[in-house]
């Protein structure tokens, strides 16, 4: 097996995986961050939110990621081109740059993706909060606000934590997924370091072991965050 190619790309490596880390945090912190109404709207919500939000986590759950991110990227990305033609000057302010990264395509549809899959995952978590303590909350004269931050919010959290470690860690591995339209992350790099040395098992097992790495670490992050949560009240 030869390793000498591994000298000369490292530092494209090393972009790669900063770009994957970066796709990565900010696609699961946006992602929670539009669950938890996502969730909260499903478990409580008037019943037109209600039905949107089921949808939407519907579409998400139910159709592949790659899909998602072909739409966005070939579909809504596509309007682009024929909107610079009609009007000129959209070409000289942020939303053309925008449309020439895909980087930014990858983020929206993994945030939406992580978003769809949480959402779910948060109804079953607030409807799984014992009544009790909701009714206990409201009786000492907390505002609906207070009961769901806290109360509410923190006991869902405290039951769903494990899945959000499996969930986080199957976002991680989704990330390949980026470089089909094309984003030089991890995997775009290795296919590019393929193409170049003709070498197919040594780029491939050198990113297995940075993905075999980083689920390491993020199950170690996950568990000593559990582990610092208290199980009783």
């Amino acid at each position: 097996m030869r390793w000498d190619w591994l000298p000369f790309y490292f530092p494209m490596l090393v972009h790669g995986l900063y770009l994957t880390l970066v796709l990565l945090v900010v696609s699961v912190v946006l992602g929670f961050i539009l669950a938890v109404p996502i969730g909260l709207v499903q478990a409580t919500g008037p019943a037109p939110l209600r039905y949107l939000a089921r949808g939407f986590c519907t579409f998400v759950r139910g159709t592949p990621l790659l899909i998602q991110l072909w739409l966005l990227y070939y579909g809504i990305g596509s309007l682009f081109p024929t909107i610079g033609l009609a009007f000129p000057g959209f070409k000289e302010n942020f939303m053309w740059l925008i449309r020439l990264d895909a980087y930014y395509y990858a983020i929206v549809a993994f945030t939406l993706s992580y978003a769809g899959y949480e959402g779910e995952v948060m109804r079953g978590a607030f409807l799984g909060v014992p009544r009790g303590e909701l009714e206990a909350a409201r009786a000492f004269g907390m505002s609906p606000w207070k009961v769901v931050s806290r109360v509410w919010f923190p006991r869902a959290v405290r039951q769903v934590l494990p899945t959000l470690t499996g969930e986080t860690i199957d976002q991680l591995k989704s990330t390949p997924i980026a470089f089909t339209i094309p984003v030089m992350e991890l995997m775009g790099v290795t296919s590019r370091i393929r193409q170049d040395t003709f070498l197919t098992y040594e780029p491939l097992l050198f990113l297995a072991l940075v993905y075999l790495i980083l689920t390491f670490i993020l199950t170690r992050a996950f568990g000593y965050v559990e582990a610092q949560i208290p199980t009783r009240r």
